[in-house]
């Protein structure tokens, strides 16, 4: 199948897909910020520059989109055009993001991947169910979290 857009439009619309301040990250900071959680952003110092990063619980949080990483959820489609540079692109995107979350975890830092699909979607379980699962996760001892649709809490 071809693009819907010519190349110039496509360009145009992929430069403007932003990689933070999207609009779930932002909903997920209102909710844990309501919830009396207090964050720094986007932490360059990390590895993987995660989106929050809880100094007092030694914690990051990562909000992932579902495509960009790869999320074998509903909302992951493989492109049928440039099908070989997509595969490329988001293979090394899910392997950096393992490195990332191996390299935070051996210096002692929790990590807490928020994906796309459990705030939209059919299968979401919305804004105020991620950030009190999240709030949880906090408080406890738990190194890794994933938060994805209901069907994998």
């Amino acid at each position: 199948m071809t693009d819907v857009h010519s190349p110039d439009i496509r360009r145009k619309n992929m430069a403007a897909i932003k990689g933070k301040n999207t609009k779930p990250e932002l909903l997920i900071r209102s909710a844990l910020h309501k919830l009396g959680f207090r964050y720094s952003l986007q932490n360059k110092r990390l590895p993987g520059n995660p989106d929050l990063y809880f100094r007092k619980y030694n914690a990051v949080l990562f909000v992932h989109g579902c495509f960009w990483h790869g999320h074998g959820c509903h909302l992951f489609k493989w492109p049928k055009t440039r099908e070989e540079f997509w595969r490329e692109k988001i293979t090394a995107n899910v392997e950096r993001d393992a490195r990332n979350i191996e390299a935070l975890i051996s210096s002692g830092i929790r990590v807490c991947v928020v994906w796309e699909c459990a705030l939209k979607g059919r299968h979401g379980v919305g804004t105020v169910v991620v950030a009190e699962s999240i709030g949880g996760w906090l408080w406890s001892s738990e190194t890794l979290i994933q938060i994805g649709t209901e069907k994998e809490i």
